[in-house]
């Protein structure tokens, strides 16, 4: 909706308000036109219903209103002796329509001193969990929202299994463009697995003033830009989701508006010098390690050594014992009974389930196999002897294909050489041709909201012929610290502002093998309450929070006991 269809929509709401309760303030010893007046008439009925005028705050904050509008209208009709459950329902159930009725009753009468305290268990239940409700959606939705890593895009500098709290308020909070969804729940509810929001009517855009700005090398929380999936790990073609309520990814910022970004055999070169990244920053990649001996696992294990995979060979494998097994399996290489080959995780197939099996597994050992390491990890890698010789993965072979942004041939950017791209600034004008119209029109199309067209060689932007064009927002380029295993702004381009979702400032819990069932979960107890951002070594600040505690609740446990 535009700003003038939600101006219209206001007035008409205004009009609604006032025929449905312009007898209710005579009642009240008002005047019947101070029910039409926009925001005055929200005071005077606080006084009506006897409720703290900061309440009108809450009912202009878009998910919150959802949740206080009900409440408005039953305390109305309990303020004019319409108390029953009955009138409580059809209050709610008829959106406040219910008010008209109860408007035009003659008998009605004012009550003045009514009680407002809860009148049963059930009341003063109802009444904690609406106060927590709303105060637990302000918190999510404008000040810190929690996060889990569910992928491992940005291994070794956030892990699968982290959970984190992303601050809403230091880039300003977005505030939500879904004017009616469920509280306290992002695109699905739960159990019932359905979309916990309605499409229409959507909010314009806004953000609260912030204390910082997305700088280079941020980790930044944001609303994935390709809109193709549901869920994680639920791969739908063709879903359309509000920014508000698009999957939400953590990448490192490494372009801001007006960068000029290219990648070179790997790394990354903003405005033609090698981006440095900060000390906690643990970039990996792909690396090939080589043993004529083949490649101990065991080795490389003790050694600290964790994302690369093995292949066993398995006999006497039955379908009742390879599903039991599938949870660990990666793929399969061979299908032949006789020479039945899978591949799985660092972790490989557990000796005591293979025993319980019955199966007889060995372990291949490759002469060449690949690995994920930093660049530090794979000097210390052969240095140790685990492998003859190490060989970082870079992608050269350049050829046209429409994997890597802007998805279309003939550009022939792959992962690890990729471009030069200007990223977009606000107010910035670049030529626009046939050649480079891949690079923008998503932004000119779907973020800016504008029509273009091409009719021969001349482009249109709504209707007019364009030789240039002149950005109106802000965008970043995201990328992950895994560079091999991440997808990130090379696949899909640029982050626009409005999808900028928050920073992440702590981890306050971490599970290792939280996709690998309860039963395989390890507390990281080095990893709870440590900051995201910084230098040096992060610390742990768990144990001094639990002194702090423990020493508190000493505290209350000594004053008691001196007052009994």
């Amino acid at each position: 909706m535009t700003l003038f269809q939600w101006f219209l929509f206001f007035l008409i709401i205004q009009v609604i308000h006032f025929l449905g309760t312009y007898k209710l303030y005579e009642k009240a010893g008002r005047k019947s036109w101070e029910a039409i007046i926009p925001v005055y008439n929200a005071i005077v009925l606080m006084q009506i219903i006897r409720r703290p005028k900061w309440w009108i705050i809450l009912l202009f904050i878009p998910i919150i209103n959802l949740i206080m509008f009900p409440v408005i209208w039953v305390e109305t009709l309990r303020s004019f002796g319409k108390n029953t459950s009955k009138d409580a329902l059809l209050g709610i159930l008829t959106l406040g329509f219910y008010l008209i009725v109860v408007n035009f009753n003659p008998k009605l009468t004012y009550h003045q001193d009514r009680d407002l305290n809860p009148k049963t268990w059930f009341e003063e239940w109802l009444n904690g969990i609406l106060f927590a409700v709303v105060a637990a959606t302000l918190v999510h939705n404008y000040f810190i929202q929690p996060y889990i890593i569910p992928t491992g895009s940005l291994e070794k500098t956030l892990l699968i299994g982290d959970f984190l709290f992303v601050s809403k308020f230091h880039y300003g909070a977005r505030t939500p463009t879904s004017a009616v969804s469920f509280p306290m729940v992002h695109d699905t509810l739960p159990i019932i697995k359905t979309r916990s929001y309605l499409k229409k009517p959507q909010l314009p855009y806004f953000r609260l003033p912030g204390f910082q700005e997305v700088k280079r090398n941020d980790i930044v929380v944001f609303s994935w830009p390709a809109d193709t999936v549901r869920k994680f790990f639920v791969k739908e073609k063709g879903v359309k989701k509000p920014i508000d309520k698009k999957s939400n990814y953590v990448k490192r910022c490494v372009g801001v508006p007006g960068d000029t970004l290219e990648i070179i055999n790997g790394f990354v070169y903003i405005n033609g010098l090698k981006n440095k990244l900060p000390e906690r920053a643990r970039t990996q990649y792909s690396h090939f390690g080589y043993n004529k001996k083949g490649i101990s696992s065991k080795k490389l294990l003790d050694n600290g050594y964790k994302n690369f995979n093995r292949k066993y060979r398995i006999e006497n494998i039955t379908q009742e014992s390879y599903n039991a097994i599938a949870p660990y399996i990666l793929g399969r290489i061979s299908n032949d009974i006789n020479n039945f080959i899978v591949i799985t995780p660092s972790a490989g197939l557990s000796p005591k389930l293979l025993g319980k099996l019955r199966l007889r597994a060995k372990e291949l050992l490759d002469s060449e196999k690949e690995l994920i390491l930093t660049l530090k990890e794979a000097e210390e890698l052969q240095i140790k002897g685990i492998v003859d010789s190490i060989v970082r993965k870079i992608v050269q072979n350049k050829t046209a294909n429409s994997n890597f942004f802007p998805n279309e041939i003939p550009y022939d950017w792959n992962e690890d050489n990729f471009g030069p791209i200007i990223i977009p600034k606000n107010g910035m004008t670049v030529e626009l041709n046939e050649s480079n119209l891949p690079l923008y029109k998503k932004i000119i199309r779907e973020y800016e909201k504008n029509t273009l067209t091409k009719k021969d060689s001349s482009l249109f932007v709504n209707g007019k012929e364009v030789t240039s064009y002149t950005f109106k927002k802000d965008y970043y380029w995201m990328m992950g610290d895994n560079r091999h295993r991440s997808e990130d702004s090379r696949y899909w381009g640029y982050v626009p502002e409005d999808h900028v979702v928050g920073k992440p400032v702590l981890i306050w819990f971490s599970i290792e093998g939280i996709n690998d069932g309860i039963k395989n979960w390890r507390i990281r107890w080095n990893r709870l309450m440590t900051t995201v951002s910084g230098n040096g070594k992060p610390i742990s600040f768990f144990p001094y929070v639990m002194v702090l505690i423990i020493g508190w609740q000493i505290f209350i446990y000594i004053r008691k006991r001196r007052k009994a």
